[in-house]
């Protein structure tokens, strides 16, 4: 059933991309807990997300999951178009919130990189958010609020993360010309940078590797890894109104990590 953050939510719909799991699946969770209706999107596991679909509606907002690659640009127009549809289906046109959390994993180095995965890191973490953004802002309302996903890896330098780091700061940066240009429609950007966070992501190496969880429990200050409880909430949180005033920064969720 609707919380009691429902009344001050009202009629609100977000679009989160990569909901189906991890992170942006606890993101849709936590909006449902506010009362805020989503359409997810998945890439390939429709029944992930129909998992998620049937865990909004006992909250009280039910959510419509969407296939999508966020890396096939040629495809966004007519994601637009099924995103215009669904939104008739909630009885709405248009959209309030938006979070671009969908990505991959690259564990490339500077010695290992090649240029297919340059482009495919590319494709997905900018110019997958700089396209799709672009694409949906005419189905989006004045007054929304987006929040791109980042990560530690853009203010920490790792070992294998040559690629994947550069990429994500890529996204910080655009976040501020976003929060710029977005101003006249009073559509405030942020960006959420998660530290390590246990889930299936780069192939669930920081959940399932004993070795690598103690590593980044050993280096956070809160002194264990993440979860997508800790991060879910927070993006909630940021596009609420009670967040209303703040605009173009960039927050870390990783309970202290290498500080």
């Amino acid at each position: 059933m609707a919380t009691e953050h429902a009344d001050v939510a009202g009629n609100k719909i977000a679009v989160v991309t990569g909901g189906s799991r991890g992170i942006g699946r606890n993101t849709v969770i936590s909006l449902a807990k506010r009362g805020v209706r989503s359409i997810l999107t998945f890439h390939s596991n429709q029944a992930e997300a129909d998992k998620v679909v049937a865990l909004t509606a006992d909250l009280g907002a039910p959510a419509i999951a969407l296939q999508l690659d966020t890396g096939n640009a040629a495809s966004f127009t007519d994601f637009s178009d099924r995103l215009a549809r669904a939104l008739a289906e909630m009885t709405a046109q248009r959209f309030d919130y938006l979070v671009n959390n969908a990505g991959t994993s690259s564990a490339a180095s500077l010695a290992t990189g090649t240029e297919a995965e340059l482009d495919l890191q590319f494709g997905v973490h900018f110019k997958g958010v700089f396209l799709l953004t672009q694409t949906l802002l005419p189905l989006m309302n004045d007054g929304g609020r987006i929040v791109n996903i980042s990560s530690g890896l853009a203010r920490v330098a790792m070992n294998g993360r040559a690629i994947y780091g550069p990429m994500k700061a890529a996204v910080e940066s655009l976040t501020r010309y976003m929060a710029l240009e977005l101003g006249p429609r009073r559509i405030a950007v942020n960006v959420v940078a998660p530290g390590a966070i246990a889930t299936d992501f780069s192939g669930g190496v920081v959940r399932d590797n004993p070795t690598v969880n103690k590593m980044v429990a050993d280096h956070t200050a809160l002194g264990r890894v993440g979860v997508p409880e800790d991060v879910g909430p927070v993006i909630a949180g940021l596009l609420s109104d009670e967040f209303g005033w703040v605009n173009a920064q960039r927050i870390e969720v990783a309970g202290g990590m290498q500080i």
